[in-house]
């Protein structure tokens, strides 16, 4: 019994990324779309609070994931932070989303951590 209580819960992650995909899901078809518009900021808002939230934490100031404010994100640039929304993080609890979104959104969802939240 000891090992068990020793060992990190794996039901509560698995619960919280497929709420996550099942979330996300209404957005697949149009992210799959290569000529796809230009990205819904109002969507992609919601989707980082949302989404992003559920792990990150919904002031993004961290929770099972890391911290996402700007300020703890400076040393990454826009390329970097695209590559790991697309791509996740193996070996990690951070998903790819590619999946679910298109270059031009995960870029967009880059830029809008990167930036301050009094500049949004």
């Amino acid at each position: 019994m000891a090992e068990r209580r020793n060992r990190p819960p794996r039901r509560g992650w698995l619960l919280r990324a497929l709420t996550v995909m099942v979330t996300s899901l209404a957005g697949a078809a149009f992210a799959a779309d290569p000529e796809a518009p230009a990205p819904d900021a109002e969507a992609l808002k919601r989707l980082v609070h949302q989404d992003c939230g559920s792990c990150h934490g919904l002031t993004l100031r961290g929770g099972l994931g890391p911290d996402l404010r700007a300020e703890t994100l400076q040393h990454y640039d826009t390329e970097v932070l695209t590559g790991v929304i697309l791509d996740g993080i193996p070996d990690t609890a951070m998903p790819p989303w590619r999946p679910l979104m298109n270059e031009a959104e995960a870029e967009w969802v880059a830029r809008y951590l990167l930036t301050p939240e009094e500049d949004r």
